[in-house]
């Protein structure tokens, strides 16, 4: 039987690992897209702001939405607690208190990572060097969770670890779908096309979604198309809908677990029920948001079964 503190830690190391990664890929895919496309496009940086789900820290701080500060507040600001810094500074912090349910090489793994990323986080800030920091940090994240499915024992430890990361996952899932819609209201009339094209293949590209959307939809890239893709299919691992499976999954060998099968249940009722899709960059971002909320409630119900002191 697990201790609720040491389930809430193991949890939360999941979640901000994916945090970590997913801050790498968004930065990295929006950098790309932004040096692709013409500058009277009319798309902010601060799209990447929303997307990481800390614009009312930003706004509240700042008036600027230039590149620099974008780019520095979601890296190395640690008053950011969504910044890729902060996450990873949580990661070895909630690794360092439950090393002994996860393999004594990811701990290792960790403490190296942050390493390298205090002594490397400059290059991130500039463009010049941005790609190759960023991947680096993507395959750590890979590594790391690469051992961890090849070695850790199917236990309460790995059902806590694998629902943070799906949820986690999934929420960030959202908030990119949330990041392109924003980009496409911003798009100038003219050049729609065009750019719409650009930025939601943008949008599967930070996700590795690419070639499955192809495989799957047989369409060319789309908003619709990719916008269903990215909720509804079950069998592509960044997807939500594959996402809250997979946390059923784990919820239902756990004890106490009816409220949160029940939550995620609801979840995906939500997720299957769907949007008519018929226009991403208006109608969209409000069921978005109902999503958002249930991934909330999804988060809670946890808490409230296994994390609080009886």
């Amino acid at each position: 039987m697990m201790l609720s503190r040491v389930a809430e830690r193991v949890y939360w190391f999941a979640r901000y690992l994916e945090r970590v990664e997913s801050m790498a890929r968004l930065i990295q895919v929006y950098t790309g897209l932004l040096f692709d496309l013409p500058r009277d496009t009319g798309i902010s940086w601060h799209n990447l702001v929303i997307a990481s789900g800390s614009h009312a820290e930003y706004n509240r701080r700042f008036t600027v939405q230039d590149e620099k500060r974008v780019v520095k507040f979601l890296l190395e600001d640690l008053s950011n607690p969504s910044s890729l810094a902060s996450s990873l500074k949580m990661v070895r912090e909630n690794i360092r208190t439950t090393r002994d349910m996860v393999p004594q090489e990811s701990w290792e793994l960790v403490n190296e990572f942050q390493i390298f990323v205090s002594e490397n986080i400059s290059q991130g800030l500039g463009r010049r060097y941005r790609h190759e920091f960023l991947e680096e940090i993507i395959k750590t994240c890979q590594q790391i969770n690469g051992l961890i499915a090849d070695t850790m024992r199917r236990d309460a430890a790995w059902h806590f670890l694998n629902m943070g990361r799906s949820l986690e996952r999934a929420d960030m899932t959202l908030r990119i779908l949330e990041a392109g819609a924003s980009m496409s209201s911003d798009l100038i009339e003219s050049d729609s096309n065009h750019v719409l094209d650009a930025v939601w293949g943008s949008v599967l590209g930070t996700l590795n979604a690419t070639m499955p959307y192809r495989r799957t939809m047989k369409v060319a890239i789309n908003g619709d198309d990719s916008a269903r893709f990215l909720l509804e299919d079950t069998l592509f691992p960044r997807s939500v809908a594959c996402g809250l499976l997979r946390m059923q999954d784990s919820a239902r060998q756990l004890p106490s677990s009816d409220l949160v099968v029940t939550g995620l249940n609801q979840f995906s009722k939500t997720v299957t029920d769907g949007s008519d899709y018929s226009d991403v960059s208006t109608s969209f971002p409000a069921y978005l948001t109902k999503l958002e909320k249930n991934s909330m409630v999804v988060h809670q119900t946890i808490q409230d079964t296994w994390f609080k002191p009886a």
